[in-house]
């Protein structure tokens, strides 16, 4: 049995990520109050605060492309029920709100971020 062991896999190119079909291209785990901070992450280099409950993840190698699937959650110290959605897609970036309806943006303790292409 041998073990494969790499800090960085790219394309045949060598002109960024490879191909692999069910992985992710990019997730984080990110506190959304206060002094927004990036607990962990792959493929995400920041996180931007555009307000309550706005956010923008920006990728630290930027997709093929705006076609990914972009899911969210969050979790707030409170039990009022939160939501989470992407709202704009970019190569460079995605941007996500979270809060109590689509029309009442709210900051949560622990947001979750995936993108899948």
């Amino acid at each position: 049995m041998s073990t494969l062991r790499v800090n960085t896999l790219q394309n045949a190119a060598g002109t960024g990520q490879p191909a692999m079909s069910g992985a992710a291209k990019a997730w984080v785990n990110f506190n959304g109050t206060g002094t927004v901070a990036i607990r962990a992450s792959f493929n995400v280099t920041s996180i931007t605060d555009n307000g309550t409950g706005d956010y923008t993840v920006n990728f630290t190698t930027a997709l093929q492309d705006a076609n990914y699937s972009g899911l969210v959650s969050c979790t707030a110290g409170s039990v009022e029920p939160r939501i989470g959605a992407p709202v704009i897609y970019t190569d460079a970036s995605v941007r996500v709100e979270t809060g109590f309806s689509a029309f009442t943006n709210a900051d949560c303790d622990l947001i979750n971020v995936a993108v899948f292409r």
